[in-house]
């Protein structure tokens, strides 16, 4: 049997296809750069309408501009589902429900008022940017920090478990130390003052003024310090052994010394040139 031609229909769909979800193309770049940039000015329209002074003098303008975008995302959306094969695997992915999320609002103000301040989750997708200039080594680090806070996240519950009874601890003794005259009138208020001393915000509503309060006041401010450094040690750490092991497989051609750092392009031993990341062999010393 002879093989069907694809009908214009087809070539049509395919067309808008590569449009929408390729971005190596003239169009789909033009495409891409035009809808970050509708993005972009649905974002700042809807923080600039929050300010009550523009609010009130161009409600109407806002609004107007609201809609427009609101309706092209909406195009947009179904132009996305309708040239798409699967369309509930695109539908329920990750951008495929930013996509949804961004044109929801609108619609949610005609039955919940004040919805459309919701519209600044469009700024979420400004995530493909990612995608559009290919800043895949951006996404591969990020996926390496995800994967050290996982790894750090046993270390991490032990900290914070040891900084709320910090906190704890800190609050009741400040509370039986400087009492309600002095601002601290329940432990609950105490150990709020606790936890901003403790991060070493310091808003000044509350203050202690006796001298044994200031005492342990200046203990919990250099203690703050450690809270910081503490975490970030930890997840350093955890950088580090994960890149260790994503780098363990940097073979060198002519030596064969593996464990090169992962921006290595030269071997440390001998100075040849390593392989690639993706081609480097599994193991060391193979034939």
């Amino acid at each position: 049997a002879a093989m069907s031609r694809p009908t214009p229909r087809d070539s049509l769909r395919e067309r808008v296809y590569h449009v929408i979800f390729d971005h190596d193309t003239p169009a789909a770049k033009g495409f891409d750069i035009l809808l970050l940039v509708l993005i972009g000015l649905s974002v700042l329209a809807v923080m600039l309408e929050s300010v009550p002074e523009l609010g009130r003098v161009y409600v109407g303008w806002f609004r107007g501009f609201e809609w427009l975008l609101t309706i092209l995302f909406t195009l947009e959306y179904i132009a996305r589902l309708a040239v798409v094969r699967r369309r509930w695997r695109y539908a329920l992915s990750f951008y495929g429900v930013i996509d949804l999320m961004a044109i929801l609002p609108t619609y949610l103000e005609l039955v919940v008022s004040d919805a459309h301040y919701l519209m600044a989750v469009r700024v979420l997708r400004l995530l493909r940017i990612f995608r559009i200039l290919k800043l895949s080594r951006f996404v591969a680090e990020g996926e390496l920090l995800l994967q050290a806070v996982r790894q750090s996240r046993a270390k991490i519950s032990v900290f914070l478990w040891f900084v709320v009874t910090s906190v704890i601890v800190a609050g009741t003794v400040m509370y039986i130390v400087e009492g309600d005259e002095h601002g601290f009138t329940s432990i609950p208020r105490a150990v709020y003052w606790a936890i901003v001393t403790l991060t070493t915000v310091g808003y000044g509503d509350i203050a202690p003024q006796t001298a044994m309060g200031r005492f342990l006041a200046s203990i919990l401010m250099i203690l703050g310090y450690g809270v910081i450094a503490v975490p970030t040690g930890i997840v350093t750490a955890e950088i580090h052994a994960a890149t260790q092991r994503r780098a363990v497989d940097r073979e060198c051609p002519g030596c064969r010394l593996t464990g090169h750092s992962d921006d290595s392009e030269y071997c440390r031993r001998c100075g040849g040139r390593l392989l690639e990341l993706e081609q480097a062999p599994g193991s060391k010393g193979g034939g």
